[in-house]
């Protein structure tokens, strides 16, 4: 592995590449080094193809060492275990920015690994990743021929900026990550607060500049000889035999609408003449009859959208599959709804909490509790497949990102409304576009919930089908389409702007034109889909779920904590114990007492206020007399603060014994007519008479 180091600065952001020092018995190795963040990349490959499979088994893994931070693993093994879900995401983003670019019928296991061994916490590991990743392949012997790269672009105070420091990425209303090469994008990933289409178009066409001066770059480093991936050569006489039946079996299958029956006429096909070929062409193996078949499939349903511009199902071209909502399906559950469009069907669940239900963040650059989490389920009945659930899978942890991402922006802030939010989306059916199909039924459940959302949110996926000049853009995808399309554009947004995108694309030449058509397609898409809505829930209902926690928030000073919590938190105790409440205390001095029961919420709100109060001067008070003594007596006129009432203050009658007037245990009304240098309160019975 020949040695080399270079530099390449963007946006005034200077990365450092080194090749050739460690890791040289990878394929191919670098580290990517901005600021003090320093990431190690390798991709490897193994000799052989696998001749069962017919796709690329690409395995990607980004992880976080913890020492990188300067920090020791939490938990009881002090050991880095399975990838926390962000590690998960930047995976995905590798995966899906280079997958594209790899020979069609490369079958070798290849595997990227990008391990970050260093973190200044001011410059992200994802951008470098991706960077490490494409001068691993590009430089490498692996059939990766053209290189990627990768930015990310935020809008700061009305300012689009390339690649800032993590420190001036919250403030920005726009997180989105672009890769692509020197002449297209392969892949988007957005978050925004509500952008409109010109504005996101403004950000992909400086991302796209960005990438492209990265890309030439590359292009000056050293590279290896490069392995030669033939196209496999099908013997002619059975192409001809496969194609004599196979061209008007698919022709006649692509226009069959439903899925279930498409599926079952296009297999029944294939099992047939699979056998009959088989026994005329033993020497061929099943696997190669299977993928010419699914090849001629493959192309008929293009040209049928191509050519015809009719889809498979019968739509038009912008046409949505019929949408159904419905809300409070679920009684118990503090929200819920169903979304089905088409054959997707979502369940989704909103599930209200307090702040100790916030999910604690142990992530390299710090730790953090978020209050909103938002989880997706794929079970394998919902395409009607037998499949056994395990642990959370890469794809849904993506999918739910992607929906938590566009839902966020619609939360009220937490000041306003103190709850933690848990989305729950059960995914019961699928045929395309699951992902979209949580967000619009996070919204409605949301609204059924009565979370006090700034707005509804809904989402839909675009496809494209492209031969040359000729393309034609596809709105509101189901899963044949997805599958043989050109690229998969997810928009999710509100009526104000979009919140969340995402986009794959598999081929290259797709145009700025092309992209702001789709995102055109996709606005009125996306009207369509909450005007349907609207028609179900349009504003979010006036009151919570009986079975949701009722929450109080209120502000006492930093120094009265102590007191509230009193020694060993006895008090804080006490007060949960006999009110039946949670009562959550922030450093701050914020208060939150939460609880089913409204009054008792409402019955310590009352004595936190007063506990933490203090006594006015010239303000009446109902007081209770605690002690009596010979010069008066003491009454408590707020919980632990005590006055003093002087015997001359009692009465306007001349008192020989405080026990005429008062005593132990008494109800009385007092005035507070002095508060000392030390603090010591004087009250009188006279003056608030």
């Amino acid at each position: 592995m020949e040695y080399f180091k270079r530099e390449v600065e963007v946006a005034g952001k200077k990365f450092v590449i080194e090749s050739g020092k460690v890791a040289k018995q990878a394929s191919g190795s670098c580290t990517v080094r901005v600021g003090e963040t320093v990431v190690l990349v390798t991709a490897v490959a193994s000799r052989n193809p696998r001749l069962d499979t017919d796709f690329m088994p690409l395995t990607v893994d980004y992880r976080e060492r913890t020492y990188a931070a300067g920090k020791i693993p939490g938990g009881f093994f002090k050991r880095e275990a399975k990838p926390r879900d962000s590690e998960i995401l930047v995976s995905r983003l590798i995966d899906r920015s280079i997958r594209p670019l790899f020979p069609e019928y490369w079958r070798n296991d290849t595997q990227i690994s990008a391990i970050v061994l260093s973190h200044d916490g001011e410059n992200n590991s994802d951008i470098a990743s991706l960077l490490g990743a494409s001068v691993a392949l590009y430089t490498s012997e692996l059939p990766f021929t053209i290189p990627i790269a990768s930015t990310r672009i935020c809008k700061i105070n009305g300012q689009l900026v390339v690649n800032p420091l993590i420190s001036d990425q919250k403030l920005s209303v726009l997180d989105l990550i672009v890769s692509g090469t020197e002449d297209a994008l392969t892949m988007v990933e957005a978050g925004a607060q509500e952008l409109s289409e010109p504005e996101m178009l403004e950000a992909l066409n400086l991302a796209r500049e960005t990438v492209r001066e990265i890309c030439l770059f590359q292009k000056t480093l050293p590279t290896k000889v490069k392995l030669v991936v033939e196209e496999p050569e099908y013997n002619p006489a059975l192409k001809a035999d496969i194609e004599a039946e196979a061209i008007a079996k698919a022709e006649e299958g692509v226009v069959i609408k439903e899925k279930s029956e498409r599926e079952f006429f296009w297999d029944s096909f294939k099992k047939d003449i699979s056998i009959r070929l088989i026994e005329k062409y033993p020497e061929e193996s099943a696997t190669v009859i299977d993928t010419m078949l699914e090849d001629i499939f493959y192309k008929k349903a293009r040209e049928l959208v191509l050519n015809k511009k009719v889809r498979t199902d019968g739509r038009y071209l912008e046409e949505i599959r019929p949408i159904t909502c419905e809300t409070g399906v679920l009684s118990r559950v503090h929200g819920s709804s169903l979304f089905t469009r088409g054959q997707t069907q979502a369940l989704v669940t909103v599930t209200l909490g307090t702040l100790g239900d916030m999910q604690i963040m142990d992530e390299l650059v710090d730790e953090y509790k978020e209050r909103f989490m938002l989880h997706y389920n794929f079970p394998g009945f919902a395409t009607g497949e037998p499949k056994s659930e395990r642990s959370t899978s890469r794809r849904e942890i993506g999918h739910g990102n992607l929906a938590k991402r566009a839902l966020r922006p619609i939360l009220p802030d937490a000041e306003d409304f103190g709850y933690t939010v848990r989305i729950v989306s059960d995914i019961l059916e699928s045929y395309g576009s699951s992902s979209m199909a949580s967000v619009c039924g996070g919204s409605l459940a949301l609204f059924n919930a009565g979370v006090p959302v700034k707005a509804s949110c809904a989402g839909i996926a675009m496809g494209l089908i492209k031969e040359g000049d000729n393309y034609v853009i596809l709105t509101d995808i189901m899963g044949m389409e997805d599958h043989l399309g050109d690229m998969d554009f997810k928009v999710a947004g509100t009526r104000k702007g979009i919140t969340a995108l995402q986009m794959d694309i598999k081929i290259s030449g797709l145009t700025t034109e092309i992209i702001a058509q789709a995102l055109d397609h996709a606005q009125r898409g996306r009207f369509f889909i909450l005007d349907k809505m609207d028609e179900v829930i349009s504003i979010p209902k006036n009151d919570l779920s009986s079975y949701a926690p009722r929450i109080i928030t209120l502000t006492i000073p930093q120094n009265k904590i102590g007191e509230l919590i009193g020694p060993g938190g006895k008090n804080i105790r006490k007060l949960q114990e006999e009110n039946n409440v949670k009562i959550d205390i922030e450093e701050t001095g914020k208060v939150f007492i939460s609880g089913t029961d409204s009054e008792g919420v409402a019955s310590v709100k009352e004595y936190v206020e007063a506990m933490t109060a203090e006594a006015e001067l010239g303000k009446v008070y109902s007081a209770k007399i605690v002690k009596i003594m010979a010069f008066g007596a003491f009454a408590e006129i707020l919980p632990g603060k005590e006055g003093l009432i002087h015997i001359s203050q009692l009465s306007n009658q001349h008192t020989k014994k405080v026990e005429d007037v008062v005593k132990e245990g008494d109800e009385v009304r007092v005035k507070v007519i002095e508060i000392d240098k030390q603090g010591r309160i004087n009250l009188s019975m006279k003056a608030a008479n």
